[in-house]
């Protein structure tokens, strides 16, 4: 079995990096991103101010997630600097809807005149915030900004409707642009 180095990642200067099998650790003035790796075939190595990624295999699917994995890598560094931003949208023609901010849960209320609000979840540490008709979800974790903005358009996604009639629901607009 050969081991290919993949990709090498410097370290910015500031950032903490704790490694630990395939488990990272990333921090710096207070901000914290961490994330597991389930990856067999690829192996991370700390050396001086670099994060080596090695690949066990030379095959194509082992090459490719190695890639993933050091994209994953410098965006869990990215974040530490500056905040990943989505921008939402709230849109409706039949009933007004609202939307608050409570607890770690986003509530939407009235969607297509519905009596029980729809929940959505916000993951981590990131903040929402809603004005009028827009919203926006932003933090350091990229993966969890994203993953409360799907949550919010899932929860207000229309069953058993024409969408080409009834387009009301909270729609992304812009994706993780950097504040």
């Amino acid at each position: 079995m050969t081991e290919k180095l993949v990709e090498t990642i410097e370290i910015p200067e500031g950032i903490q990096i704790e490694l630990n099998g395939n488990d990272i650790k990333v921090s710096t003035n207070g901000k914290e991103n961490t994330r597991h790796f389930k990856s067999t075939e690829v192996l991370l190595k700390k050396a001086d101010s670099k994060i080596e990624v090695w690949a066990k295999s030379e095959r194509k699917n082992v090459l490719a997630e190695s890639k993933t994995i050091g994209s994953h890598i410098k965006n869990l560094m990215h974040g530490l600097h500056e905040d990943f931003v989505y921008k939402l949208e709230v849109v409706y023609s039949h009933f007004p809807m609202t939307v608050k901010v409570n607890d770690g849960i986003v509530e939407i209320n009235n969607l297509a005149g519905g009596k029980k609000p729809r929940k959505a979840k916000i993951l981590g540490k990131t903040k929402v915030e809603v004005k009028g008709k827009e919203i926006t979800v932003s933090g350091h974790n990229k993966e969890n900004v994203g993953q409360t903005a799907a949550n919010m358009e899932q929860a207000t996604k229309i069953k058993g409707k024409d969408i080409r009639v009834y387009t009301d629901g909270i729609y992304i607009t812009e994706k993780a642009k950097t504040v």
